[in-house]
């Protein structure tokens, strides 16, 4: 499984969003590597189709179909939850539903 976590150094949202999905892969007993990249420049957003910071893709696909489509640049990253509340990290449900 390829785990990725793309980021902008920027926003503040990224640990946080790395710890959960910390959290999701030990309590699933996946010992996969998360692969952190840092995304410097628009170029970059651009060629990665990076949405903002905290982006997780797990196996290629983005742990929030909904927001992935969003247009390329170095801010942070709003997820749409189910309740329509907002939140700057994608929620534990998010993450467990993308890896299993």
């Amino acid at each position: 499984m390829r785990i990725e976590l793309l980021y902008w150094d920027g926003c503040p949202s990224y640990p946080e969003a790395k710890a959960t999905l910390e959290e999701v892969l030990a309590g699933r007993g996946i010992e996969s590597p998360i692969e952190m990249r840092e995304v410097r420049t628009d170029e970059e957003a651009q060629t990665l189709g990076f949405p903002g910071s905290p982006t997780i893709r797990i196996d290629g696909r983005d742990v929030d179909p909904a927001g992935a489509d969003g247009r390329p640049a170095l801010n942070c990253r709003i997820y749409h939850l189910p309740d329509g509340r907002v939140s700057p990290v994608p929620t534990r449900e998010q993450l467990e539903a993308a890896v299993s």
